[in-house]
C-alpha cells in the first residue's frame, strides 16, 4: 500500500502561485504513474495532470497547460504541482493520486488517494 499526504494549499489572489505537494509513502517502489485531480465546490473531481515516475513524461488538462507543472523528486518520494498564474476557477481541493500501471485520468482507474489540500483564489 501507499500513503499519500497533500500540502501547500492556501489562500491565493488571482495571479499568484502555489506550489503543492504530495509526499508519498510505504510500497513507493510500485509507483509507475501519479495524477493531480481537483474537486471544485459543487463539481465533480477532474484531472488535472499526470506524471510517468520514472521517465518524467507528463499529461494535462488542456484547460491547464501552459499554467501547471507537475514534476517529482525521485529520492524524496515527493510529486509537486506548481501553478502558475491563478485564476478563481482554480479554487477546490487538489488531490494526489496513484496505483495505476498505465495512463489514466478517471477517478475510477486511481486506487490510493491522498486527503487532498484546499486551494482558495480571492480576486
Amino acid at each position: 500500500q501507499v500513503q499519500l499526504v497533500e500540502s501547500g494549499g492556501g489562500l491565493v489572489q488571482t495571479g499568484g502561485s502555489l506550489r503543492l505537494s504530495c509526499a508519498a509513502s510505504g510500497r513507493t517502489s510500485s509507483v509507475k504513474y501519479m495524477a493531480w485531480f481537483r474537486q471544485a465546490p459543487w463539481k465533480e473531481r477532474e484531472f488535472v495532470a499526470s506524471i510517468r515516475w520514472c521517465e518524467g513524461s507528463t499529461k494535462y488538462l488542456d484547460s491547464v497547460n501552459g499554467r501547471f507543472t507537475i514534476s517529482r523528486d525521485n529520492a524524496k518520494n515527493t510529486l509537486y504541482l506548481q501553478i502558475n498564474r491563478l485564476k478563481t476557477e482554480d479554487t477546490g481541493v487538489y488531490y494526489c493520486a496513484t496505483d495505476v500501471t498505465y495512463w489514466a485520468s478517471a477517478r475510477h482507474e486511481y486506487d490510493f488517494w491522498g486527503q487532498g489540500t484546499k486551494v482558495t483564489v480571492s480576486s
